[in-house]
Parts: structure tokens; C-alpha cells; sequence
């Protein structure tokens, strides 16, 4: 898919507003990327997946780690396109997730094997947090993480990750520290977007 199809489709679902919103990185913004409002359509799901998986054809991925919640279904579906391995296996789709100290761990029984290649992927890039975490936990557990990936990666090109990485989208969208937010100063009140606030808009 080209950046103008992703956007279109983002766009045609809903899953880029408009308003005033606090990230989950704290940062605020004037624009809102919530991809899960796309992902939740199977078919779409499967396309953007597919597409992500095209941007890593030539290296071999055993496994696809996806930061939990975002990354969760995306992983699924890139994991899903990835083409066979040469023994006729499929590459698994795994995630991490926060335990009761707010680390990031694996758990539910994922293992990564010894020098396991691994791809980590998540819906989008802000601060690029959840992506280095995750790949920090796939090294600590053994696992060889051979690059990262993204559908849209909002960060304005300023993300430095330790592995290859691509996005299907380079979106450049103004992030700002909540001291120093225009849209504050203009007495606009952020939200912090979720699902009852999303269904709750026009």
C-alpha cells in the first residue's frame, strides 16, 4: 500500500480525529492516530498487515512481538502475511505487556527461543517507548530482534532504533510537553482519548 492509501483508509474509518488530546506518553497534540478503530475490521486488518509485511520480505522473521494492547492485532496479522519459513513453519505472533510494576514483560507462556529472529511491531510511533521496551525484553530473553516496524510513525523522523526500521507512513503530526501546549494556552481542555470517548464523537 502507498502512504495515501493508509491514510485513506485511517481517515475513511475514523481512526485520525481532530481535537485536543494527551497521549499516553503525556505529550499533547492536536491530532489523535487511534488505529485500532481500523484493525477492528478484520479485512482491513489483514490488508494494512500484509502491507507490513512486505517491507521486510528479505529478512527471515521467526517471530512477530507486538507491544500490548496496540501492537496486538497488527503483530497477529504481519505474522500471519510473513511467508513461510524454508521447513514449511510460520512465524509465531507474541506480545509483552506490563506487569503489576509497570514492566514490561512476557508472560501467558511466551518463550523466544536462542537467537530467534524476531520482529517487533506496533500500530504507532510517538516517543518510540513501547518499541524499545519491547525489544529489550526480547534480547533479555534470549531472542534476536532483526528490526521494528510500524504502520505510521508520527515522530517527525526523529526515532533512532538499534534495529532496521520501517513505517508505512511517515505522518508528521505536532506533538507538545503539556507545559508548553498551544491548544492549552488557548484554554482548550485535553482528553485523554479512549473507547467511550471515541464512540462518543461525531
Amino acid at each position: 500500500m502507498r502512504p495515501e492509501e493508509v491514510i485513506r483508509l485511517l481517515e475513511s474509518v475514523g481512526a485520525i480525529r481532530q481535537g485536543h488530546f494527551e497521549l499516553s506518553s503525556g505529550l499533547h497534540s492536536g491530532t489523535y492516530v487511534q488505529c485500532a478503530v481500523a484493525l477492528q475490521h478484520p479485512r482491513y486488518a489483514e490488508q494494512l498487515g500484509r502491507a507490513l509485511a512486505v517491507e521486510f520480505h528479505d529478512l527471515r522473521v521467526d517471530c512477530v512481538a507486538s507491544p500490548a494492547i496496540g501492537g496486538i492485532v497488527l503483530g497477529h496479522e504481519v505474522a500471519r502475511a510473513t511467508p513461510a519459513r524454508p521447513d514449511g513453519s510460520m512465524a509465531r505472533a507474541i506480545f509483552v505487556e506490563r506487569d503489576a510494576r509497570g514492566l514490561m514483560v512476557l508472560r501467558r507462556g511466551f518463550e523466544v527461543g536462542p537467537d530467534e529472529h524476531v520482529l517487533v511491531v506496533e500500530d504507532v510511533w510517538t516517543t518510540g517507548g513501547s518499541t524499545y521496551e519491547t525489544i529489550r525484553v526480547i534480547e533479555q530473553a534470549g531472542g534476536r530482534v532483526v528490526a521494528a516496524g510500524a504502520l505510521i510513525d508520527r515522530s517527525g523522523g526523529q526515532l533512532e532504533f538499534p534495529v532496521r526500521a520501517e513505517a508505512l507512513v511517515d505522518l508528521k503530526i505536532e506533538n507538545y510537553d503539556a507545559a508548553d501546549c498551544p491548544l492549552c494556552r488557548a484554554g482548550s481542555a485535553a482528553v485523554r482519548p479512549g473507547s467511550h470517548f471515541l464512540g462518543a464523537m461525531p
